[in-house]
């Protein structure tokens, strides 16, 4: 960042838009938020450089193997059960961030066409979001359906396992993950 600049940093503006959506967001759907509700000039190769050079305060999602999830920014300060990516809780994770933009926007009196283009974008992985009158309804009905309400049920005991498992990692593995053991052929 040029020193005269006036914009925040690209680490302040990424942790600006993760404290809105509230969870592992992929980075490119956290510049789409970011230059929508926000000033700034936040880009994708801006935020894999703070991931990979281990700025502060942002970590990769873990996946359930505590591997990372290098496409998905998290802030480090989370704990690992909300850094967590797994298939069910990814979906909700997913519904829940579009709830908190729509009620973002909702509350913002001159919130502009880039959000409005945004709110259209994100309505269209919401069922029945497209045509719905309040998005943030449409979401919450999502949030309710069976189907998912019954795949993050199925999914509690394999997340607890691995935050058992990450439990007893040192700090850097809890935010970076367990590195993988190579597969070695021929060998049973």
């Amino acid at each position: 960042m040029n020193p005269l600049s006036t914009l925040p940093s690209t680490a302040e503006q990424a942790r600006h838009a993760l404290l809105l959506l509230g969870a592992p967001t992929p980075a490119r759907l956290l510049v789409d938020v970011h230059a929508a509700l926000f000033d700034g000039d936040l880009d994708v190769p801006a935020l894999a450089g703070l991931v990979r050079r281990r700025a502060a305060g942002f970590a990769p999602a873990l996946t359930a193997e505590l591997v990372p999830s290098w496409g998905v920014l998290t802030l480090a300060a989370w704990p690992v059960e909300q850094r967590l990516v797994t298939p069910a809780r990814q979906r909700a994770d997913a519904l829940v961030m579009v709830l908190r933009v729509a009620e973002f926007v909702a509350a913002q009196p001159h919130a502009g066409r880039a959000a409005d283009r945004l709110l259209r974008e994100l309505a269209q992985g919401i069922p029945h979001g497209p045509e719905a009158l309040d998005l943030a309804d449409a979401v919450r009905a999502a949030l309710t359906d069976e189907r998912l309400t019954a795949a993050l049920a199925a999914e509690e005991p394999v997340r607890e396992a691995v935050l058992r498992r990450a439990a007893g990692l040192d700090e850097a593995q809890r935010l970076y993950g367990v590195p993988g053991v190579p597969h070695q052929r021929g060998h049973r």
